[in-house]
């Protein structure tokens, strides 16, 4: 028991290091930010499989929203079957939920914005490796070499 109290506690102090940015945008409701920050984090491996997510009424007091706002920011992940709901424990991250969220978050990139990333290389007449180079993952192109010496 000591353990897995101690597993909660770790994983609430991951969760509100990722989560320090209290400030919210106006561009989209709130609920959908709290659910896209939990996303980024079950993507950035600070929440895996089987952790717990904080009480609803923790994450509402430590950042000033409403305690229903948390929970539609949470059920969304429930309807997306990214967590699950143990009735009197609290919600957890479902098995396969990074999995799931790497094919839709890929499949939304290809299709959204690759497309206009793709558009703005071929304008720019980037090459590969000069993109490899701009990533810090390829070596100096020959151009690149004759500046620096």
């Amino acid at each position: 028991m000591g353990d897995c109290i101690e597993h909660l506690r770790f994983t609430c102090q991951g969760f509100q290091e990722h989560m320090m940015d209290r400030e919210w945008n106006d561009s989209q409701p709130i609920y959908r930010q709290l659910r896209d920050r939990v996303v980024a984090m079950i993507l950035d491996g600070v929440l895996k499989e089987g952790d717990p997510l904080p009480s609803v009424r923790s994450v509402a007091a430590e950042y000033r929203v409403n305690p229903l706002t948390v929970l539609k920011g949470y059920q969304q992940l429930v309807d997306e079957q990214l967590v699950e709901s143990r009735r009197g424990r609290g919600m957890f991250i479902n098995s396969g939920a990074r999995n799931l969220l790497l094919r839709g978050e890929r499949e939304k990139f290809l299709l959204e914005e690759w497309p206009r990333v793709h558009a703005t290389i071929q304008r720019l007449g980037l090459t590969p490796e000069e993109l490899l180079e701009a990533s810090g993952n390829g070596k100096p192109t020959s151009d690149s070499e004759e500046k620096e010496r």
